[in-house]
């Protein structure tokens, strides 16, 4: 587990005077908190992140503190104030580290034949209740001449609305600034990860935005993007080679507020067990993201093997309650065989299900476009049409906006723990 843990810690205040927290921050962390309070953009440099004894992200009401992992005793300062401030400390939680959701399953270490070892055999010794859907027809997988078949089976084509006036946040890693398939875009692009500008080195996070907001006619068939209207915010939140951790996700979600992002796409998480609580930290960011007029949308996971019959749970933090989980289904509309289950009753579940097998979007120069897989290919289309819905009712609430894309999404035969309300649909 420990390999899991960055030894920063996350600090849950409860609502209230900014500045009362930021003094309470100092008593308990040290003198150098530094805060998005003074900050209209809501973004706080990445360097200033990492130098600071803690940081308050103010919309969010959550902070995160720098502590040495050696430095037990002042770990163990910092719970105690939290105890003593109970008031206004909530909850306090090790950081975790995060990866992007894409590809195969990460395998882990193998115990005797036939089992798994730790976390796996773990994520499979629980099945939560779980209910059937009626049938509901398959799309045709088509040649994909004019549209990618994720598109044309949740109706994107036909629909009249591009998510014009919505902002869309991709917290991922970055964007292809320079794609030639986004030449007149609104794209505001901010990087979170100290020593690297916004440009994606990875290629996950361009193949997010291009699946959420790519182009209606992109240089190239077929048309691989849904909300070709909307405003782009990309913020790199995961390095180079896809990792990252709580802090960066945090401080993205902060600076999307801030820019009055309707819809948040995270494709990015980490492995839990199904005895791992889900996190108070981010149920409460998820909570106050929803009143604050923001829908967060995160990828389940990819951590199962569906064929040798493993399941993985909803891993973190799309587990919380409050933040929309997304599963993949492959061009027949199966669970993809990596996508991740609602294996544990108290949140954790998958609560709708996007295309993520075989999806082709954009990517960085010069291969300009990529087939991949993952619960994070999905996730991008849920966004997408997110900004949709956004557009045909514009004065929906953020939990407004949940319901429209449960409600009308498609009905599939398979088990809610594994498509959630059925396949998102387009309005």
């Amino acid at each position: 587990m420990s390999e899991t843990l960055s030894g920063r810690l996350l600090v849950l205040l409860s609502d209230g005077p900014a500045r009362a927290s930021v003094a309470a921050l100092r008593r308990a962390a040290g003198r150098q908190v530094a805060t998005t309070l003074d900050v209209r953009s809501g973004a706080l440099p990445p360097e200033q992140i990492a130098g600071a004894d803690a940081v308050l992200f103010q919309r969010l009401g959550v902070a995160l503190v720098n502590v040495d992992p050696r430095d037990t005793e002042r770990a163990a300062r910092i719970r105690a104030a939290a105890e003593e401030n109970a008031a206004r400390i909530l909850a306090v939680e090790p950081e975790r580290r995060v990866a992007a959701y894409a590809g195969a399953p990460r395998r882990l270490a193998s115990g005797p034949a036939g089992s798994r070892s730790g976390a796996r055999r773990s994520a499979i010794a629980t099945r939560s209740p779980a209910r059937r859907g009626p049938p509901g027809a398959l799309p045709p997988a088509g040649s994909e001449t004019t549209a990618t078949w994720g598109l044309a089976a949740t109706l994107v084509p036909g629909s009249k609305y591009s998510g014009k006036k919505v902002k869309v946040a991709v917290l991922d890693t970055g964007f292809d600034l320079k794609h030639p398939d986004f030449p007149s875009r609104s794209v505001t692009a901010v990087s979170f990860v100290p020593g690297a500008k916004p440009q994606d080195g990875h290629g996950h996070g361009t193949h997010c935005i291009g699946t959420a907001c790519g182009p209606k006619e992109p240089f190239h068939p077929p048309r691989y993007g849904i909300a070709w209207g909307a405003s782009i915010l990309a913020g790199k939140v995961l390095d180079d080679n896809g990792g990252g951790a709580d802090g960066g996700i945090l401080a993205g979600i902060e600076w999307a507020l801030a820019q009055g992002a309707r819809v948040i796409s995270m494709s990015l998480g980490a492995e839990i067990t199904v005895d791992t609580p889900f996190s108070e930290v981010f149920e409460a960011v998820g909570q106050r993201a929803l009143a604050g007029g923001a829908l967060i949308v995160a990828a389940a996971g990819n951590e199962s093997d569906r064929r040798q019959g493993w399941y993985a749970p909803v891993g973190h933090p799309a587990n919380c309650p409050s933040i929309l989980a997304v599963g993949a289904v492959d061009v027949k509309t199966q669970p993809a065989n990596f996508s991740n289950r609602g294996l544990v009753p108290a949140g954790g579940q998958v609560d709708l299900a996007g295309p993520g097998v075989d999806v082709l979007s954009a990517f960085p120069m010069p291969l300009r476009s990529r087939r991949l897989s993952g619960t994070s290919m999905a996730t991008p289309h849920v966004a997408g049409l997110a900004a949709l819905w956004a557009e045909a009712k514009p004065k929906a609430t953020a939990t407004e906006l949940w319901t429209l894309l449960t409600q009308h999404a498609r009905r599939l035969p398979w088990l809610s723990t594994d498509v959630g309300s059925g396949l998102v649909q387009a309005p």
